[in-house]
């Protein structure tokens, strides 16, 4: 073996999917991490997770479903249940943040041209084809809802966001579909996901499933979630993430520690 197969470089987007590679060697295999396991008070019972491979999604927590100017305020639903996570949220992300656990925020964000959202998809809170729709502007703002780069799309500001937070961008009630975001998972070495946001009857469980249909292990954090659905739908939610895909969890109900430096 020759001096440069010695004088390897990391090549990948994180360090626990990356190769080590020279001019004349190639070394694929993955560094360890040592597992962190951590309790969590869940139901239908306790679980311990590894929160080295461990990843929290934030689902839609953006002005068009969250501000008093956004699209679903606008067309009269009542946004109030849709802020109940952001107190949560804001005191929970830090204490994974400071455990290493990558926050995933998960937003839809469709294409200015609407080439990306079939008719079904524009159908939605827009039934006569008549109202304020996907991709078209707010009477109050003009900003397009739920369009890339809108202020529609942006994530509510009263909740923090650092720049090692990764974005993912979706255009369907699913985040796993047609998005990067199982690749992305992948390559962070996940296995445990932690699901987020609004609403959790409808884009969090649709996500939540698609996850459990992926081999993930899938945990709500309950107080984190929230829908503007009827009472209901959040039962019935509760009910089959515990009944057939995974856990739920407050957030209180986790034993975190923070991770020692690099």
């Amino acid at each position: 073996m020759s001096a440069s197969s010695f004088d390897l470089r990391s090549l990948g987007a994180s360090q626990p999917a990356s190769w080590r590679v020279s001019a004349d060697h190639a070394d694929l295999v993955r560094p360890l991490r040592s597992a962190k396991p951590a309790p969590v008070m869940a139901q239908p019972k306790p679980i311990t997770i590894d929160l080295a491979r461990t990843a929290m999604i934030v689902v839609d927590m953006q002005n068009d479903f969250c501000h008093a100017d956004g699209w679903l305020a606008s067309i009269g639903v009542d946004v109030m249940p849709a802020r109940k996570p952001i107190a949560s949220l804001n005191a929970f992300l830090p204490q994974l943040r400071a455990a290493r656990v990558p926050i995933i925020w998960l937003k839809w964000a469709a294409r200015p041209d609407r080439m990306n959202l079939s008719p079904a998809l524009l159908h939605v809170y827009n039934g006569s084809g008549r109202g304020v729709g996907l991709g078209d502007p707010l009477p109050k703002t003009g900003s397009r809802v739920l369009t890339e780069g809108s202020w529609s799309a942006q994530i509510v500001d009263e909740l923090h966001q650092e720049a090692s937070d990764i974005h993912v961008a979706k255009h369907r009630m699913s985040g796993f579909w047609d998005t990067p975001l199982d690749s992305i998972l992948r390559n962070l070495d996940v296995k445990t996901l932690l699901f987020s946001g609004v609403n959790a009857d409808q884009c969090v469980l649709h996500t939540l499933a698609d996850a459990n249909f992926l081999g993930y292990d899938t945990i709500l954090v309950e107080d984190c979630a929230a829908t503007t659905s009827p009472d209901f739908c959040w039962q019935a939610a509760l009910y089959n993430i515990k009944q057939i895909f995974g856990f739920v969890a407050p957030s209180t109900g986790f034993e975190i520690h923070e991770a020692p430096e690099a």
